[in-house]
């Protein structure tokens, strides 16, 4: 057999390149293949057809609504309560959704007292050697799901002052729970650092 000669690439002489395939897996595959061919957008100010229904489904072609009888629309609750002009909903500063959260947990606090008997709640930030009782919202110590392990109480305004407890619940028999839930705890808290959980009250 004939030896083949190779052909010399230098800078001055390159070696040509092969095109590539019109069958390349890249090209199959590229987002252009899938995308429908499209126009070009034209600007806002010159598109028309504004208000134009491209695509319904169903007997919507003018609808005809009709009433019996007159409604009259009458608030309840006190007055402070009640919207009496426009409000944008969500649009609530920071301070406002702390204190309605505030007092809603002091309302459930005290429906929890009256329902289980209780005598008082305490701080749940300082150290107790004897079972106590203290209020507060459930929590998570991070941004992952919730778990035995990373329970935590935020407790309730008067008496805690917002103080965070993490909540050790091995020696509950059962319990359910979920962040935001408001629920008074009895237990431990021997270091302050943590609280061992004896009993669990709820709504």
């Amino acid at each position: 057999q004939g030896s083949q000669k190779r052909s010399n690439s230098t800078p001055e002489t390159p070696r040509p390149k092969r095109a590539p395939s019109s069958r390349s897996p890249y090209g199959l595959f590229s987002p252009g293949s899938f995308s429908p061919s499209v126009t070009p957008s034209q600007k806002y100010s010159s598109r028309g057809g504004r208000g134009e229904v491209v695509a319904s489904f169903g007997p919507v072609q003018s609808p005809a609504w009709s009433g019996r009888g007159g409604c009259a629309v009458k608030l309840f609750g006190c007055p402070e309560e009640n919207l009496t002009k426009p409000y944008k909903f969500m649009f609530q500063k920071a301070l406002d959704v702390r204190e309605a959260l505030a007092g809603r947990v002091e309302e459930l606090g005290e429906v929890l007292r009256r329902h289980h008997g209780l005598d008082g709640f305490t701080s749940a930030a300082l150290p107790a050697q004897e079972p106590v009782t203290v209020l507060g919202q459930i929590s998570c110590d991070g941004n992952g799901t919730l778990n035995a392990k990373s329970v935590l109480l935020v407790g309730d305004r008067e008496h805690s002052g917002g103080a965070q407890v993490p909540l050790d619940l091995s020696e509950l028999p059962e319990y359910s729970l979920f962040p935001g839930q408001v629920v008074a705890l009895e237990g431990t808290n021997s270091t302050g650092s943590r609280m061992v959980v004896s009993k669990l009250y709820e709504v």
